[in-house]
């Protein structure tokens, strides 16, 4: 039972995540594009292709064991979509709309899989595999947007702060980039990133899409 349960655990985990780290990678990339900086575009990088954005340890098995632990947060990561924000038409400032572009990636499908969850059920298709899918998108693509906004560098947070700065006090925040994982580690085994930011920020953006999502409630 329990290795079946396993299967059908990463089956239903599996799509919404693809999409979820793919498209979040792919923004960036035709994010980048469109203000100015053709590096993720001439590696191929704008491309809905999976292959072209996994990593093997942040989309696989860092996944796998959260799903096989019952983890309460689902995250991940793929390889990250170089950017030259140099090439950028104004550096500063679009820098921030390339960071965002990811995050928002993962709100909207956040927001496509709670309707597609609602008109299944008003439908009365109440398919557990698909459903519990549904459900795993709105999960995956929360936990990617939120955990993607840590304001610590590499994270999209981070970049996003580092544009919002001033000069000086955005250089000395890039200097953390080398340590910016080491750093995301020491907090998540404390317990302070499920408990300080990742819950609040988790409710937060459930009652957004919730709200959202009401006219389609009234409707089925």
């Amino acid at each position: 039972m329990i290795t079946d349960y396993s299967i059908q655990a990463v089956a239903i985990n599996a799509i919404p995540l693809i999409f979820a780290i793919t498209i979040h990678e792919a923004a960036h990339g035709y994010a980048a594009r469109r203000l100015g900086d053709n590096t993720a575009y001439v590696l191929g990088r704008v491309s809905l292709n999976p292959m072209k954005h996994i990593d093997p340890v942040g989309t696989i098995l860092l996944p796998l064991l959260l799903i096989l632990t019952h983890s309460p947060f689902l995250i991940g990561y793929a390889k990250p979509v170089p950017v030259n924000f140099g090439r950028l038409r104004n550096p500063k400032i679009d820098s921030i709309w390339v960071a965002l572009a990811g995050p928002g990636s993962n709100f909207i499908q956040a927001l496509i899989w709670a309707a597609l969850w609602v008109i299944l059920k008003g439908a009365q298709l109440n398919e557990p595999f698909f459903t519990s899918m549904a459900e795993a998108g709105v999960m995956w693509n929360l936990g990617l947007l939120i955990f993607n906004l840590l304001p610590i560098p590499p994270f999209d947070g981070g970049r996003i702060l580092s544009g919002l700065l001033p000069t000086r006090q955005s250089l000395a925040l890039d200097k953390l980039e080398r340590w910016g994982f080491f750093i995301v580690l020491g907090l998540m085994f404390t317990g302070i990133i499920g408990s300080l930011w990742m819950s609040p920020l988790n409710s937060f953006f459930l009652g957004i899409i919730n709200l959202l999502i009401t006219p389609l409630k009234m409707i089925f």
